[in-house]
């Protein structure tokens, strides 16, 4: 990013020995006109009135994987600044961020019309637009898309509130009016030789820079509005810099809690996982998942999906999970554990529609047994040493959690054998299309997948990788959905 160059002091004009150029004048309102002009006018500035009708001119993913093994607790996973100050001319540099035909909006409330600003020429030699407004409502008519630059006279008169507090009494009250008015736009501040300690207080309070009225010439006054605008962009830059830094810290606070490590010291069990966001979000969405071992030697394993995307949605799948952990560590497990998962979904969540899919597995200690149950999400795939893989039963699958008040969702005890792998997944992994047409991969499609890739002697790690970098090459790219698959091996 470029630093912005040091703002130069007060105004050199007078160091210069260039003395200010007023131009008659006769109206309360001007506009510089572009060339062209018709040659009854003055060749670079105009007068208009600020009430005449103006036409409004035209505006013209990560990929998170992250595996372990219980049994050793370890994982697998020419901008260039404007030449204000530099004491060069314009001509001095070959290129400028700058843009040409420059609009400059002043706000003076001289009913006179006695013009403090000269005329004034970009960098190409073309005349700067001058609009003027008496106040502040003359100003927000006239403050277009198309108006790069504020000069603001801090003598205007300060809007009368009536109320007798602090801002009635502020001698930059119609400055912090100005920039709430127009918080993209650079503003130059005008004040006399004798108060630069009110111009400098200007700059503090959000203005690029200040200068005399009384001591403006043409050319400094150009370089200064070119530098302002520059500043501006520059200051804007850097604050979205700034933003886009609190939001990556951010997302990394949510993706340590979508994405935990597994506690599963002491298990025979490994884990793997995979997370992939969707097209359309930055980082993270509403999928979560987590695998605990009770004392008793169980490890539950769980997967779930907030409906909706962005940080409310992934916000509330942390919650979620963590309640899950809490919840399956005190000693709660299925009917029952998904029955206090979902008052606190109803209690947490910002919209009496949002509801949450969800798939909870016990593995017994003996690895051999396993009790499944489901809450309107895909059911997991199962596949054995000498058979194909398959899905688990789902014919008691039970609503999502915050459809129906009430619910129950029960129990099925399935048979694992004393070596299997076992998938979990979101419903991104399956909604992809396959090809250019409507058709969507779906459950079935996944089992063949997986089916094909596990007689290729993949596992682990490599068989989430495979199945998912699969998934996006039918789908003809990203997902629009996000993707978590968690996958839990045992070995006899």
């Amino acid at each position: 990013m470029p630093v912005p160059v040091p703002r130069q002091r007060a105004i050199p004009a007078v160091e210069c020995g260039q003395a200010p150029a007023a131009s008659p004048d006769s109206g309360p309102s001007k506009e510089q006109a572009p060339p062209g002009t018709h040659p009854a006018e003055n060749p670079t500035t105009r007068r208009e009135n600020p009430t005449e009708k103006r036409e409004k001119p035209t505006d013209t993913s990560p990929d998170t994987s992250t595996g372990t093994d219980s049994r050793t607790g370890t994982g697998t996973d020419g901008r260039t600044g404007t030449d204000a100050g530099t004491g060069r001319t314009h001509t001095d540099r070959t290129q400028s961020a700058a843009p040409t035909n420059l609009t400059v909006l002043l706000i003076e409330d001289d009913p006179a019309g006695s013009p403090i600003v000269p005329d004034l020429l970009d960098q190409a030699g073309k005349p700067i637009r001058v609009r003027t407004a008496r106040n502040l409502t003359e100003a927000g008519r006239l403050l277009t898309d198309d108006v790069h630059c504020i000069l603001l006279d801090l003598a205007l008169s300060t809007p009368a509130h009536g109320t007798g507090d602090a801002e009635d009494h502020d001698e930059l009250a119609v400055l912090r009016h100005v920039l709430e008015l127009a918080p993209r736009h650079a503003v130059l501040a005008l004040t006399s030789s004798s108060d630069a300690e009110r111009g400098a207080e200007a700059v503090a309070v959000g203005a690029q820079d200040y200068l005399f009225r009384d001591e403006l010439d043409g050319r400094l006054l150009s370089r200064a509005i070119r530098y302002a605008v520059e500043r501006k962009r520059s200051d804007s830059a850097e604050r979205r810099l700034a933003e886009g830094r609190l939001r990556a810290q951010e997302n990394r606070r949510l993706e340590r809690g979508l994405l935990p490590t597994p506690l599963l010291a002491g298990s025979p069990l490994r884990f793997a996982a995979r997370y992939r966001p969707g097209r359309s979000r930055a980082l993270l969405g509403g999928d979560f998942y987590d695998v605990v071992r009770t004392p008793d030697g169980t490890v539950h394993a769980m997967i779930g999906d907030v409906c909706g995307h962005g940080p409310d949605e992934a916000a509330l799948g942390v919650e979620l999970r963590i309640a899950w952990r809490a919840l399956t560590l005190a000693g709660l497990c299925g009917d029952e554990l998904l029955g206090t998962l979902q008052q606190v979904l109803e209690h947490e969540r910002s919209d009496d529609e949002i509801f949450a899919t969800l798939c909870a597995v016990d593995i017994s200690p003996d690895g051999r047994r396993a009790g499944l149950c489901l809450a309107g999400h895909p059911s997991p795939l199962l596949s054995r040493p000498g058979e194909p893989a398959r899905l688990l039963p789902y014919d008691n699958n039970g609503p999502a959690l915050g459809l129906l008040p009430g619910a129950r969702w029960p129990r099925m005890q399935v048979e694992l054998g004393a070596e299997w792998s076992l998938m979990l997944y979101t419903d991104g992994l399956i909604e992809g299309h396959v090809g250019e047409g409507r058709e969507r991969l779906g459950q079935d499609g996944i089992v063949e997948m997986v089916r094909r890739q596990l007689a290729e002697g993949l596992a682990g790690e490599e068989l989430l990788r495979a199945t998912v970098n699969e998934v996006r090459e039918l789908n003809g790219g990203e997902l629009a959905d996000d993707v978590a698959v968690v996958l839990l091996d045992r070995t006899a």
